[in-house]
């Protein structure tokens, strides 16, 4: 009697723990299947907006439940887990891969944009990167009068001296300052936190005209906002691929999970990055102390009739975004 007792308190044990395991697979893989939901039905709206900026991080994250259910074998939990990373990765991994190119065979393009956090950003570095990569285009967010002074006193001026700066204080001033020729500029302001972007029409001997502008959406920081972000991200001027070169660099507040931009792209742009096989190098945080992974919300949007040769980002003190920096071949003037 007393061995039937005890066969059966192990078998109710071993089922509750089994039911235990199993709960915990699911537990486990259910949030990385929602994130997957989420992100390839573009549902970036109200606090999910700030979570999609994270995808890359849930990508590697997904392979923990993987793991797990492997290892305590419940094999549709096991399934489901597979196919959640399969389809993050896939949605992630590509930006670690230089594309296919176009052919063009014009003149190179070095394009450099940076957010200066409100004229903090350190302009001997600013100055010293423009320098050194032999920068053709600047593109400048949160621009102010202090430091367009300042740049121009350690010799901007000498360097690019074609501009478009409208430089105010705070976070809403933009430049545009180029070793060409800038024709047709100026500055709109986004209807979201008001942000400007500077704009104008490059003319780069050997190449078309190419209509470069200063981006800067407003920020998704808080749920209130949102609707703001989305506006300016829809009001970023599309590609004209049947008409002039077109090229937007700067801080767009987005990642390329988030389906604004991606409608943005969609027009007709490729993201250098991504292009170049440096997608996943991040832009901003924790540059400015807060304890966050980086992300990548700088970029440059090519036309994409323009071939990307490479991209790099380098660190600006004082700034919580990094400078991103594209190496660009136009295609040839007819």
């Amino acid at each position: 009697m007393t061995t039937v007792t005890t066969t059966t308190d192990e078998g109710r044990s071993t089922a509750r723990n089994r039911r235990i395991a199993t709960t915990a697979c699911w537990l486990a893989v259910a949030p990385a299947a929602a994130w997957v939901l989420f992100r390839l039905a573009g549902s970036d709206r109200g606090p999910l907006v700030q979570a999609v900026a994270f995808t890359p991080y849930a990508a590697v994250g997904s392979l923990v439940p993987l793991v797990l259910a492997l290892a305590l074998r419940r094999r549709a939990a096991a399934v489901v887990a597979a196919a959640t990373t399969l389809a993050l990765i896939g949605a992630v991994a590509p930006r670690a891969v230089a594309a296919p190119q176009p052919v063009a065979d014009g003149p190179t393009l070095r394009l450099l944009t940076a957010n200066l956090l409100k004229g903090r950003a350190d302009p001997t570095r600013l100055v010293d990167l423009v320098r050194r990569h032999r920068v053709d285009v600047l593109a400048v967010q949160e621009f102010t009068p202090g430091i367009a002074a300042e740049l121009d006193r350690l010799g901007l001026d000498a360097l690019l001296p074609y501009r478009v700066l409208n430089p105010e204080v705070g976070t809403t001033g933009s430049g545009l300052y180029a070793r060409f020729p800038l024709g047709e500029g100026g500055f709109r302001r986004n209807q979201g936190f008001l942000f400007t972007q500077a704009y104008g029409t490059l003319a780069v001997p050997g190449a078309p005209p190419v209509r470069v502008e200063s981006a800067h959406p407003a920020a998704p920081y808080a749920v209130a906002v949102v609707p703001d972000w989305r506006t300016d991200l829809r009001g970023q001027p599309p590609a004209t691929p049947r008409g002039r070169l077109s090229i937007l660099a700067g801080d767009f507040n987005a990642t390329l999970d988030h389906a604004p931009l991606r409608a943005l792209i969609a027009t007709g742009y490729a993201d250098a990055a991504d292009a170049a096989g440096a997608g996943l190098a991040g832009t901003w945080g924790p540059y400015d102390g807060d304890k966050i992974p980086p992300v990548t919300i700088d970029h440059v949007l090519v036309d994409r009739r323009v071939a990307v040769r490479s991209v790099a980002v380098y660190a600006v003190p004082g700034s919580d975004h990094r400078a991103v920096l594209a190496e660009l071949r136009l295609p040839a003037s007819t």
